[in-house]
């Protein structure tokens, strides 16, 4: 069986590592299940992907609203791949999904439009399902709303042309989209739980999405979210990409 390739953007080694561990938990996948990039260290640009079931994308500290001219080198290295390999994606149907960050790349890479009209502060939010959502293999049959962890200075203003939007929330338009059967990406975080929400508060606390000063009281209004049916989200992705199950769909609330 083909592994599933997990390509992380975090420079921050100790958010990195708890991401994975969260994607691997959620997703219900092994080690052995995957293969893993660490793409801020490592170029991607001439991924096989032949070699991969699926890709899941995490999220990282880049934005690409940042001006060309304040953008690291890593970062533009970052996007230039994403550019490449996403024509690819697109052209073949390939299984992806990215989340936060990876939305943005992916909706950048597609050419649809991202700005910081509609960032949320790091909260929990009600996600709405909209019509061709519950159609969707995802989302089909999980409660609307569900609750799922946010936490972005830029968000898709505009989808990418091809793109159907599966959800929303009252603050962001596109929480989730797809573009032709397989290619997914989500505003929110459908890998993270209050515990790492809060490590990745404390990690991130000088970084812009908050005043630092705010990050113990940030941590207690994540605490006790229940982010079940987000992950549900990522779970049926491996489900249907990687063990090739007959998706279900969940137990009532």
């Amino acid at each position: 069986m083909k592994p599933v390739l997990i390509i992380q953007l975090r420079p921050e080694h100790k958010g990195a590592e708890s991401e994975f561990a969260a994607i691997l938990r959620t997703a219900r996948l092994n080690k052995s299940d995957v293969e893993r990039l660490r793409g801020e260290a490592v170029s991607f640009a001439d991924l096989n992907l032949a070699k991969y079931s699926a890709i899941i994308v995490g999220g990282s500290p880049f934005d690409v609203t940042t001006p060309e001219d304040k953008k690291s080198d890593t970062q533009k290295r970052i996007e230039d791949d994403f550019r490449t390999i996403v024509s690819q994606i697109i052209k073949l149907d390939f299984p992806f999904i990215g989340a936060c960050s990876g939305n943005g790349l992916l909706t950048m890479a597609a050419g649809g439009k991202m700005s910081r009209k509609y960032a949320e502060p790091v909260s929990g939010v009600d996600i709405f399902i909209t019509d061709e959502g519950r159609e969707d293999k995802l989302l089909a049959g999980l409660p609307s709303p569900f609750r799922a962890l946010v936490g972005h200075k830029e968000a898709c203003e505009m989808p990418p042309k091809e793109a159907k939007v599966l959800a929303y929330s009252n603050t962001c338009p596109t929480q989730m989209m797809r573009i032709g059967e397989n290619v997914y990406a989500t505003q929110f975080h459908p890998e993270a739980d209050a515990a790492e929400f809060k490590l990745r508060i404390e990690i991130y606390k000088n970084y812009g999405y908050f005043k630092p000063e705010d990050a113990e009281y940030l941590k207690a209004q994540v605490e006790g979210e229940d982010t079940r049916w987000a992950h549900e989200i990522l779970k049926r992705f491996a489900d249907y990409y990687y063990r090739k199950q007959k998706l279900t769909l969940p137990s009532a609330v």
